[in-house]
């Protein structure tokens, strides 16, 4: 597994070491032992797995401290372009964001750390991510940005006519506007 990093403190890019045979394959997609060495100490205390199909994005969501989350994103099915921006104020990168394709086929990871708001578009016909959470859902904190903010800019690679928002991603507050206390 080698871990990559990306111009934002804490976000890494993972790329697993796959052994393919005519089985198929086998990956290691989380070591805590490798984590810790690369100074990386996150309890992983959640899985969630969405399911989604060609068009749809979600985001931009985060958590407000005490409860905010680290995230280990993969993709199982599909491939996504997945977002993080960095709403750490004494970030060096505070309102810049990062994207990458990860995909099934490519077996990619990002390690996003506490104080970014994450999202993603679904590049192909259907696509499953499953995530890791170092502290639990608390809808009481959760909050979220407009995918489409116009300080943010961010390509989420769809053409606007063949977006899938749900409804509650339609009401998010702007970047300039967001609650946040990182």
């Amino acid at each position: 597994m080698t871990l990559i990093e990306t111009g934002f403190k804490g976000l890494l890019l993972i790329e697993p070491r796959v052994f393919e045979d005519e089985r198929g394959y086998f990956m290691e997609t989380y070591n805590a032992g490798l984590f810790q060495d690369a100074g990386i100490d996150h309890k992983w205390v959640q899985d969630n797995q969405s399911k989604s199909t060609y068009g749809v994005i979600r985001g931009l969501h985060y958590q407000l401290n005490p409860k905010a989350q680290a995230k280990l994103v993969r993709v199982l099915e599909g491939k996504i372009l997945d977002v993080a921006v960095d709403l750490r104020k004494n970030s060096e990168t505070f309102g810049q964001w990062f994207a990458t394709e990860l995909s099934a086929d490519n077996k990619k990871q990002l390690l996003i750390p506490r104080g970014f708001a994450h999202g993603f578009s679904v590049l192909t016909k259907n696509a499953t991510v499953f995530y890791k959470c170092d502290n639990l859902y608390a809808p009481e904190m959760e909050r979220s940005i407009d995918i489409f903010d116009e300080k943010l800019k961010i390509d989420w690679k769809i053409d606007s006519l063949k977006t899938v928002i749900s409804e509650k991603d339609r009401h998010n507050s702007s970047f300039l506007n967001a609650e946040h206390n990182f």
